[in-house]
């Protein structure tokens, strides 16, 4: 089975890289396209795969194709490959904002398309992929698609109006921690701390934290709890925090990725 890419920006290597490191598919059995010259090059470079300029050629050869591309490019795109687009592909679909009826309308025909919303910790094997599959999609298609996509990371199956919500939570998600991790390690820049040996210290607990939710089955709650002891320095920062609208802060900063990703 031969995967092809239109478009070879960073998501998509994330899942070329996830893919070659399974060890189930193979540089002979990934193609990849994109008009712009320095991705394709950095793309063959980094993964040894066959990479053109011409979006048909990946049509022509691939079972199942990834649109991994930007909003604002993909109507064009898609009325470049349509006419040439077969009714047994797969198509994997990168892309914020575009829903399985407008990408179905926009081929012109009703295709075999799941829509997807990844996150840049796809890059480390660490994605999270929302996942919703229109209904031209089989079981078997499903799980192809699925095999794609957990190379570099987990899914979730959802319906397709909560893509949106998943989008600011997870899509978008990656930033807010960065802002975080930002933030903890210039508070320890200003308590004294050298600035790399702050971002190590923050970026471990984030990271050791996320680990201990998912693998403690505990809820976040009953964890933060563990850590605030009786008029201690935990629950004083706690306190802080919630007296800043920090719980607040970040809900209104989902909804509001949210409500953008629905406007695109």
């Amino acid at each position: 089975m031969k995967i092809g890419f239109i478009g070879c920006g960073n998501m998509a290597g994330a899942i070329i890289g996830g893919l070659l490191d399974s060890g189930a598919y193979h540089k002979e059995d990934i193609i990849g396209a994109d008009v712009y010259a320095p991705s394709r090059e950095k793309t063959a470079k980094n993964f040894g795969i066959k990479v053109t300029d011409q979006n048909l050629e990946v049509v022509s050869l691939a079972d199942i194709v990834v649109l991994s591309v930007k909003p604002q490019f993909v109507e064009e795109v898609i009325k470049d490959i349509r006419d040439h687009v077969r009714e047994d592909q797969l198509f994997i679909t990168i892309i914020p904002g575009k829903t399985l009826a407008w990408l179905n309308e926009t081929f012109g025909k009703e295709m075999k398309i799941i829509r997807t919303m990844p996150n840049t910790p796809a890059l480390v094997k660490e994605g999270m992929t929302g996942v919703c599959a229109g209904d031209k999609v089989t079981e078997e298609d499903l799980k192809k698609g699925l095999e794609v996509l957990n190379a570099f990371g987990r899914t979730v199956a959802i319906k397709e109006e909560l893509l949106d919500i998943l989008t600011g939570v997870s899509g978008c998600g990656p930033a807010y921690c960065f802002l975080f991790i930002e933030a903890l390690a210039d508070a320890g820049v200003v308590g004294g701390l050298s600035r790399s040996q702050a971002y190590e210290l923050a970026a471990q607990t984030l990271l050791g934290s996320a680990k201990l939710f998912l693998e403690s089955g505990k809820h976040p709650g009953e964890l933060k709890d563990m850590v605030c002891s009786p008029g201690g320095a935990t629950i004083e920062g706690v306190r802080t925090l919630e007296n800043m609208g920090f719980r607040s802060a970040v809900m209104e900063a989902v909804l509001a990725s949210a409500d953008k990703s629905r406007s695109l």
